[in-house]
């Protein structure tokens, strides 16, 4: 299965990644410095010439910096806590495997999908299942239906993953 969080790199809590950030052991003046490098930003949208006032950005790491992946990383790295089956994490790219023999395996990827959706909303990282894929690969067996938040995987023959057509 290919996962999709929602504009991840966007929406990470400054708040909730300092706190992640001090249960892995970062204080001190590590953790004022990234603290400080994330707080005082403010964004403002124009249209023509017509400006929004300025807001504080509550959430998400800087993009084309080399800190901005390495704490999202730090974000997510509990995600996969209490999974049963196989889980990849690279970026903001997740895929969860599984070899399905019977109904017990099925029913336990399910299981895994459901607590990853807790997850999710626990630490306000949504999925956009609707860009969630299921891909099944090998003998044609009867093939299992999945859920997110009560929602029915799109299946999928072919899909893009790192660049790569799988």
């Amino acid at each position: 299965m290919f996962l999709d969080l929602a504009k991840a790199f966007d929406k990470v809590p400054h708040n909730r990644l300092l706190f992640k950030l001090r249960n892995h052991g970062i204080d001190g003046k590590v953790l004022n410095w990234i603290e400080q490098w994330l707080k005082g930003r403010a964004q403002t949208v124009g249209i023509r010439v017509e400006l929004s006032k300025w807001l504080e950005v509550l959430s998400g790491v800087p993009q084309g910096s080399v800190l901005g992946p390495l704490l999202f990383l730090v974000y997510i790295n509990d995600l996969d806590v209490n999974i049963s089956n196989w889980i990849l994490k690279f970026a903001d790219d997740t895929k969860i495997f599984s070899q399905i023999r019977d109904d017990k395996d099925g029913e336990r990827l399910q299981e895994d999908l459901q607590k990853l959706c807790q997850w999710s909303e626990e630490w306000k990282m949504l999925f956009n299942v609707s860009k969630c894929k299921v891909m099944h690969i090998g003998r044609p067996l009867e093939q299992n239906s999945y859920f997110m938040n009560n929602r029915q995987l799109k299946c999928t023959d072919m899909e893009k993953d790192l660049g790569f057509v799988i």
